[in-house]
This record gives C-alpha cells, sequence and structure tokens, in this order.
C-alpha cells in the first residue's frame, strides 16, 4: 500500500504543474488502497495541495507566468471565490456516504479526462469567466478533496487562456483550497498518510514544471486520459 501512495503521489506531482490535471490521483490512491471514510480520503488528500500549491506557485513565479499583470489578475480571482466555495464542498462532503463519494470521484475522473482533451491555448486571461470557473472548482474541490488545477487549468485554457499561465494562475487558488480545505477536515486527516503521499507528491511538481517548460506534454495528456478513463468504473464500484 505504502509503494502504491508513494507512485501515486508521484504522478499526482507531475500532474499537477505538467498538465493541471494530475492531483485527483492523490485522492484516487488513497480511496483505491486505504480504508479511509470519505471525509478521511478528501481531508488527508487536500492538506498535501497546500504544499505543492505554493512550490507550484513559486516555481510559475521565477519562470515568469506569475509575474505577469493578467495571470495575476486571474489568478487573484479563482483565490478570492475559492474562500467562499471550498467550506461549501467540505459541507457536501458531509452528506455522500462512501458508496456515493466513489460514484462522485468516478465521474470526476471522466469530466477531467474530457477537458483534458479539450485543451487548446489561444492566448488571452479570461478574468471575467474566473469567477465561475473559480466557484465551480473550489465546491467539487472542497467535496473530493483535490486542489485547483484538475478542473481550473483546462477550463481557463478551453476559455482562451494560455497553457503556462492557466497552470500558473490554478496554482494560487489551489493554496487557497487546500488551506480552507484542511481547517474543514481537520479532525479526519491522516497525517502520516499524508506525508506518504505529500512528500513524492512535492518532487512530482518540480518534475511537471520542468515538463511543462521543456517538453510537448501530448503524451502525458495521453496517458492521463487513459488512467482516468480506465479508472472511472473501479472507482463507481469500488464504494
Amino acid at each position: 500500500m505504502i509503494a502504491a501512495l508513494i507512485v501515486t503521489g508521484l504522478l499526482a506531482g507531475i500532474g499537477i504543474t505538467a498538465v493541471g490535471p494530475g492531483g485527483v490521483l492523490a485522492t484516487v490512491g488513497l480511496f483505491v488502497f486505504t480504508s479511509l471514510s470519505p471525509a478521511q480520503v478528501a481531508g488527508t488528500a487536500i492538506v498535501t495541495h497546500v504544499a505543492t500549491g505554493v512550490l507550484g506557485s513559486a516555481a510559475f513565479v521565477h519562470s515568469g507566468q506569475l509575474r505577469e499583470p493578467g495571470t495575476r489578475r486571474v489568478a487573484a480571482v479563482l483565490a478570492g471565490v475559492a474562500v467562499v466555495g471550498t467550506p461549501l464542498g467540505v459541507l457536501l462532503n458531509s452528506l455522500v456516504s462512501t458508496k456515493v463519494f466513489g460514484i462522485l470521484l468516478a465521474g470526476f475522473a471522466l469530466i477531467v479526462a474530457a477537458f483534458v482533451g479539450l485543451r487548446r491555448a489561444a492566448g488571452r486571461q479570461p478574468a471575467g469567466i474566473a469567477v465561475l470557473i473559480g466557484a465551480g472548482v473550489s465546491v467539487v474541490a472542497g467535496l473530493v478533496g483535490v486542489g485547483g488545477p484538475m478542473l481550473a487549468v483546462p477550463l481557463l485554457v478551453v476559455a482562451g487562456m494560455p497553457v503556462l499561465g492557466a497552470l500558473a494562475a490554478a496554482q494560487v487558488q489551489s493554496v487557497v483550497i487546500a488551506g480552507a480545505g484542511t481547517i474543514g477536515y481537520l479532525g479526519d486527516i491522516d497525517w502520516q498518510l499524508a506525508a506518504i503521499v505529500g512528500i513524492p507528491e512535492l518532487a512530482g511538481v518540480l518534475l511537471g514544471w520542468r515538463i511543462a517548460h521543456a517538453l510537448p506534454t501530448r503524451t502525458l495528456k495521453a496517458v492521463l486520459v487513459a488512467v482516468l478513463v480506465g479508472i472511472a468504473p473501479y472507482l463507481a464500484l469500488h464504494g
């Protein structure tokens, strides 16, 4: 189980900064390889995204994306609405059973896979639509225990934002989502498992950031889509 969680955390980190969606794999790993309750899965997964969000934000400041005014504006909007949306998602989590949680997680995996396939860069910063994107993403993130990039990046790119800018803005949002989610799930977090997943996840964040700047992401996108689509039926039945 520990080995599986380490690998899952590493792959999640790579996905967070290389293509955006990816952090959901941390939630999936905890749901599949442990006997944690839905609240424990969500809380343990979301606390790891505090560190990944901070590290990811620092990386994109270093590479320049978060120094661009348009990207900073979108990041501020995403982060602002997450303050309200995330606690709502945490509240909704308390109303679902393990079976329903598995079905929701499976549906989320399929939705993310679809948006990864739709990704396209257009070259503008959709600050207006970022309010809607940020609200929806933060509620879902609080519900299933994921950070911001999983849905925010593909949605922002489909809306017309450059890939690297969307990746950068979503890292900032993930810090707020993870912080608010951690407070909401504080009594449900398994800190030992969070460390087992979170430490390799941090290594993956740096590796993914390098991949995003140095290599085409088409192959990684294809692999991520295949994994998400492949595990969705299992998640729905696992609960």
